[in-house]
């Protein structure tokens, strides 16, 4: 209850002060690592808690970033209600891409998804579908004002929608990891054999994993499309797929409340590996990544837990060696006895009769 108090106020803390006191153009970033974070949040519900290695969820972002602006360019849908229809068409295809994934693992479902990734924007520019995603050019749509007379600014107000949005997914991944379906995720992660023979269905479980972490990026591929207000074929290469790949890396594999600093990172660090350097901030970019993972292996979410439990233990360890002392002086040692004596290996067998080992005439 105590922690549950905690990061309810972290998170309005995280939500209010940016609000009063941010830029138009530090909430537009902000609002960025939010849904970067929610697409590394379906990342981590795959890979780290179920054990399926995915380098295409970019394909997903460009899905639902699509779904979202020809609703909003082709037939007025309002922004908000393009979320639920993303949301169901990414979960169907990330169910349908699911299916394969139940004879591939490992590197081979790494590759398939990888093809996905890559196909995504060639199929985005073919002239069957020219006409909804506006081909090379891409569609424009406009950023939606505050509603109810609300007195905020566009990005204020998007910023707000788009931290209300992460709240309830968050939300419902935290419950979901706890629960039968998160137990039966990570069953599969550690041993899928295993897990089988416990009664755990392995089809149904990872095409539905797969299915809600593809609704979960794509939900964040919509509210980018909304933020940036603009999408274009180029803009979701296979280089989105690989960024949302080491944010998940970064904020650590099966951590939910990593994947904020991991989105943090993808969305800061390379600016700054530009500040840094003009001319190579790849270089740079690259030196940075591998000190992190040098310094965090387990990354940041699980380097924040380790001092957590550090922490904890620090402070029950003041109350611990008087415990273990009084252990200890209740149980004093004691002499073997007699009859304990007697069970030696030595007296456990009886001796041989002596000429016994000579053979009959």
């Amino acid at each position: 209850m105590r922690t549950l108090w905690i990061v309810s106020v972290l998170v309005l803390l995280g939500v209010l002060v940016p609000l009063l006191s941010f830029t138009n153009y530090h909430l537009f970033q902000l609002t960025m690592v939010v849904i970067y974070a929610i697409a590394i949040l379906g990342l981590a519900l795959l890979t780290g808690f179920n054990g399926q290695i995915s380098l295409g969820h970019g394909a997903f972002y460009a899905i639902g970033a699509y779904t979202t602006a020809i609703l909003m360019a082709s037939w007025n849908v309002p922004y908000w209600a393009t979320l639920p229809i993303s949301a169901v068409v990414c979960a169907v295809v990330g169910f349908l891409l699911g299916l394969p994934a139940l004879r591939l693992g490992g590197l081979y479902l790494a590759l398939t998804t990888f093809a996905l990734a890559t196909a995504i924007p060639q199929i985005l520019k073919y002239k069957l579908f020219e006409d909804w995603t506006g081909g090379v050019q891409g569609l424009v749509i406009d950023k939606p004002d505050a509603p109810f007379g609300l007195p905020l600014s566009p990005d204020q107000w998007l910023y707000l929608f788009t931290a209300a949005v992460a709240v309830l997914l968050y939300v419902m991944a935290w419950n979901l990891v706890r629960g039968r379906m998160g137990r039966a995720m990570m069953a599969i992660r550690d041993h899928a054999m295993a897990a089988e023979a416990m009664g755990i269905n392995l089809p149904i479980v990872k095409t539905r994993t797969f299915a809600l972490s593809a609704m979960y990026t794509g939900l964040a591929g919509s509210l980018g499309a909304i933020a940036v207000q603009f999408v274009a074929p180029d803009s979701f290469s296979v280089v989105v797929s690989i960024f949302l790949f080491v944010g998940l890396i970064v904020g650590g594999v099966s951590s939910i409340g990593g994947t904020l600093i991991g989105a943090a990172f993808i969305e800061f660090v390379p600016n700054f590996a530009d500040k840094v350097s003009k001319a190579a901030p790849g270089a740079v970019y690259g030196v940075i990544l591998i000190a992190v993972m040098f310094l965090m292996p387990a990354g940041a979410g699980g380097f924040l837990y380790s001092l957590w439990r550090k922490l904890l233990a620090g402070r029950s360890g003041q109350l611990a060696p008087p415990m273990q002392s009084a252990m200890v002086d209740a149980v004093p040692y004691e002499e073997p006895t007699p009859e304990l004596a007697d069970l030696s290996p030595r007296g456990a067998f009886a001796p041989r009769p002596a000429g016994s080992e000579r053979r009959p005439d």
